[in-house]
């Protein structure tokens, strides 16, 4: 059984047909990069899977489970994360930012110090505890913004572009975190065009073309 099966996808914009979808499974556990031209749809299909945007038609089913797109169902929404190319962060501390999530979904104080704790050593963030948010490089800003979704354990992780505009130092250190993500069984879409992204190993790639997914 697949983890996320979406029929009959379609999406359109200013009079275009952006998205005509006819199947789309992805397998627990599974990577995948999404490659395509700019303006083909990767970001509003990776919005869509994340509930943030509504397609016009189509139907889904989440571990068989099926699935209404308006509204998104809440047993759906908090085992799937999406990590826009430029994250948004709240200015308050770094620690404010990884236990949002977590605070949200009512986790004890101590269970909720202890996981944050962890993310902050896999994302190597704890020498900038004192940094403001604000003041974080983009590589910064990008891994803080991979804790945050890394440590409420996503079932589904869909990323929009998460190299782009690094230096490369930058990148580097988000391509080993990037590695790692898929270690606790998260299945990842990456839509990119980042060439080291796309050859990292064991990821499928499907492009975008035309609307379908090809691959």
């Amino acid at each position: 059984m697949s983890l996320l099966a979406v029929h009959a996808l379609t999406r359109s914009m200013a009079q275009r047909r952006l998205l005509a979808i006819d199947e789309f499974r992805l397998s627990a556990g599974e990577g995948c990069v999404l490659t395509g031209e700019n303006g083909s749809g990767k970001s509003t299909l990776l919005r869509i899977l994340a509930g943030i945007e509504a397609p016009d038609g189509g139907s889904g089913c989440f571990t068989g489970r099926p699935f209404g797109w308006c509204p998104y169902p809440d047993w759906l929404r908090r085992q799937v994360s999406y990590v826009h190319q430029q994250p948004y962060l709240f200015h308050t501390s770094v620690v404010d930012n990884i236990s949002y999530g977590l605070r949200a979904r009512g986790v004890p104080r101590a269970e909720r110090e202890r996981l944050v704790d962890e993310a902050l050593s896999w994302a190597r963030l704890r020498h900038l505890l004192a940094t403001p948010p604000a003041r974080l490089s983009g590589g910064e800003k990008q891994r803080l913004a991979l804790a945050r979704t890394w440590v409420l354990r996503p079932t589904l992780l869909l990323l929009d572009e998460p190299t782009a505009s690094l230096d490369a130092d930058s990148r580097r250190q988000t391509l080993e975190l990037l590695r790692t993500f898929g270690d606790s069984g998260t299945t990842a879409v990456i839509a990119c065009h980042d060439r080291d992204v796309i050859e990292l190993p064991k990821l499928r790639r499907l492009d975008l073309v035309d609307g379908r997914i090809i691959g």
